[in-house]
């Protein structure tokens, strides 16, 4: 496995995914390393990030001093310049391992991987397209297609300049990876990425991709079920990074005034946004409580009522909301992205409740809010769970 995500202290739902994963390979008899930064490598990181194999320095991501926001304009060498860092590190080892596979932010890096190497990479955001991997621009999803557009992801206002020079940044970028898509096995976390790479760059060759939703540890959760009579009426729970395009400032804006009086918003998370939300939404009714250990999230999740993914972004494939059904709880978010897609997973009709806007999703809440908690036993077995997900990436990999 390689990364640069890992290793670190905190690691977000990417890192997660890769531990998740390498653990469950290794459960499984499987010889299985993680490659990571050796910026942020030291002889604890495999304990940090809860991995019970071998960490390996790989490569540095130091900032050598591109100046993109300083210049106003994404720089075309950039990327590809830490793409090929990527794949060098990888190259050393690659020899001793019948699979490389590859979880970053740098599509393009198996263009710098021999065809003779069995590389795979999972595509877990729209950085196949877009260098800000979110499609996402002034508090609304980005629908241009002219590469010159995205210079106003790196400048308020960029003049025909900058706009030439990101645009050629942001051509070349789509057009290396297309390229890599074409030489190596690629997985998307849900279909709406991979059309969303097919309406950035129509003639891409994605026949060896395919489209594997995300998964969990399905046990690990269960085993923190709660039984109704732990359940806490009225609580509400929101998962996630506080920043930009995941909807929390959109959410509290909107369902206040509009909360019943038994109704408790718990918000847990850290981010930029954060410090502001705090101050102008914290009461006796919304709590903050910032980052919290994994286990502590998934036994608070199982507590309460129902859990909100407020997301205005366009989520590829939300580990959130697998967790919330998987726990049997109901969940509302709204109907953008790949969220839609996870509706397969729900054990009963109306278990993820999807709204078109932030209004339709507070109505919803309030409704659901006014009902009794839904708690329903939890199977043996989740269609996601990381464990039923092993088989089909290892006939990927035989490929």
């Amino acid at each position: 496995m390689v990364s640069e995500d890992l290793p670190g202290t905190r690691i977000g739902g990417l890192g997660k995914h890769v531990v998740t994963l390498s653990n469950a390979l290794l459960e499984e008899g499987h010889q299985v390393d993680i490659m990571g930064r050796s910026d942020r490598f030291n002889a604890d990181s495999a304990t940090e990030i809860g991995f019970r194999g071998r960490v390996l320095p790989g490569f540095a991501f130091a900032r050598p001093g591109w100046k993109e926001e300083a210049l106003g304009f994404f720089n075309p060498v950039k990327r590809p310049w830490f793409a090929r860092r990527v794949a060098r590190a990888l190259l050393r080892e690659a020899g001793k391992y019948d699979v490389v596979h590859y979880h970053g932010h740098l599509p393009m890096a198996g263009r710098y991987v021999p065809a003779g190497v069995n590389f795979v990479q999972t595509r877990h955001d729209q950085g196949s397209e877009c260098v800000t991997h979110l499609r996402f621009r002034r508090e609304h999803v980005c629908e241009t297609r002219d590469v010159r557009d995205c210079a106003a992801c790196i400048h308020p206002s960029p003049n025909s300049l900058r706009r030439t020079v990101s645009g050629i940044a942001v051509g070349r970028y789509r057009s290396e990876t297309a390229e890599s898509f074409a030489r190596h096995k690629t997985v998307f976390v849900s279909d709406f990425l991979r059309r969303a790479f097919l309406r950035a760059v129509p003639d891409a060759d994605l026949s060896r991709a395919r489209v594997i939703h995300n998964f969990i540890r399905y046990p690990l959760l269960r085993e923190h079920a709660a039984p109704p009579d732990q359940v806490q009426a009225g609580q509400v729970m929101l998962v996630g990074r506080i920043d930009a395009g995941k909807g929390f400032g959109e959410f509290l804006a909107q369902v206040q005034g509009w909360l019943p009086r038994h109704a408790r918003i718990v918000i847990v998370g850290d981010g930029p946004l954060r410090g502001t939300l705090e101050a102008r939404h914290a009461g006796p009714q919304v709590r903050f409580l910032g980052w919290q250990p994994y286990e502590d999230v998934i036994r608070m999740s199982a507590r309460s009522h129902v859990l909100v993914v407020p997301s205005v972004c366009e989520e590829a494939c939300s580990t959130t909301v697998l967790e919330a059904l998987a726990l049997g709880k109901q969940c509302l978010a709204l109907a953008r992205g790949g969220t839609p897609e996870l509706a397969e997973y729900q054990y009963y009709d109306g278990q993820l409740q999807l709204a078109e806007t932030m209004p339709r999703l507070v109505e919803r809440l309030v409704e659901q809010l006014g009902r009794a908690p839904v708690t329903v036993p939890l199977p043996p077995t989740y269609p996601m769970d990381v464990f039923r997900a092993i088989p089909r990436l290892l006939d990927f990999y035989d490929e």
